[in-house]
């Protein structure tokens, strides 16, 4: 007669879970929830003046004293911004402003920031920290000798006066200067034993290593002039070379505002960024994540 062997079944061999770790667990899961609902709010807060914006874009004149409503939509808000202006004239001066501004602004940091990071010259680190420095000065600090400037340069009331203070950018140097750090010197001095020059090597070997910068930089340019306000109101006279920002404020009067056209003006100023944002997303994510903006 031979002894029955007791039957152990899987679950029983499972170790008991400690009761530290399971309240471990708990609150490490009530953090993620609780932090989770801090950033819903967050994130409620910041689309709420957009979503007000947009509806209120799309309510009917004299309704601005209400919340606004999804029953009573209508578009002809937009057909009063383009009567109420020259609109069309003054969207194209802010495109061909921005865009201009932005791609000389590209050049111009691409250059200094390869300079920077690759050439060596005496005073060079100081130079840039002059140059840093720049970015500490109030904008408003530089009107009066920038008007000064232009007055003497013949430059008031032109798309002259208006791009030539912006061409050249602090910011966009020291950004496009971290990223190109990153790229292996190995790359260019094997580019320069095949007879490059430094033209060219900047063209085929590090612009496309540092296009996540670049493009992140396309993006903050363009919409620092894109919504640039101050300097043009300075610097222009004539309604013909009013940027955006200048024709929504002129649609303000002096007793009473349409403010759901100066919001339909508004939903229009921000079409353009949200398309560059969108085009550049996924190198601006790895921009912030790979360089000197952390």
């Amino acid at each position: 007669m031979t002894a029955t062997t007791p039957r152990v079944r899987p679950h029983d061999l499972v170790e008991p879970e400690p009761s530290a770790s399971r309240g471990a667990r708990r609150r490490s899961g009530a953090a993620r929830i609780g932090v989770s609902a801090v950033l819903v709010v967050g994130a409620l807060c910041m689309l709420f003046p957009f979503a007000w914006m947009v509806l209120t874009a799309f309510q009917p004149d004299g309704s601005l004293g209400s919340a606004p409503s999804l029953r009573h939509l209508t578009g002809g808000n937009f057909g009063t911004l383009t009567s109420a202006m020259p609109f069309w004239r003054i969207l194209g001066n802010s495109l061909w402003i921005s865009v201009v501004s932005t791609a000389v602004q590209l050049a111009t940091s691409t250059l200094a920031g390869y300079a920077f990071a690759r050439f060596h010259f005496r005073g060079r680190d100081a130079l840039f920290m002059i140059y840093l420095a720049t970015m500490m000065i109030p904008q408003q600090v530089l009107l009066v000798p920038l008007f000064v400037e232009m007055k003497q340069l013949g430059l008031i009331d032109t798309y002259a006066g208006i791009l030539l203070p912006g061409l050249a950018s602090a910011f966009g140097t020291f950004l496009i200067r971290q990223a190109m750090l990153s790229v292996p010197r190995e790359l260019e001095e094997a580019a320069l034993v095949d007879g490059a020059g430094h033209l060219r090597i900047l063209w085929t070997v590090v612009l496309p290593l540092v296009r996540p910068a670049l493009a992140t930089f396309t993006v903050f340019g363009f919409m620092a002039s894109w919504n640039n306000f101050l300097w043009p109101l300075v610097v222009t006279r004539s309604p013909e070379l009013y940027t955006l920002p200048l024709g929504l404020s002129a649609l303000q009067g002096q007793f009473t505002t349409h403010w759901n056209v100066v919001m339909a003006g508004s939903v229009v100023s921000v079409i353009p960024m949200l398309l560059i944002y969108l085009v550049a997303q996924k190198h601006v994510v790895r921009s912030i994540a790979t360089t000197g903006l952390k």
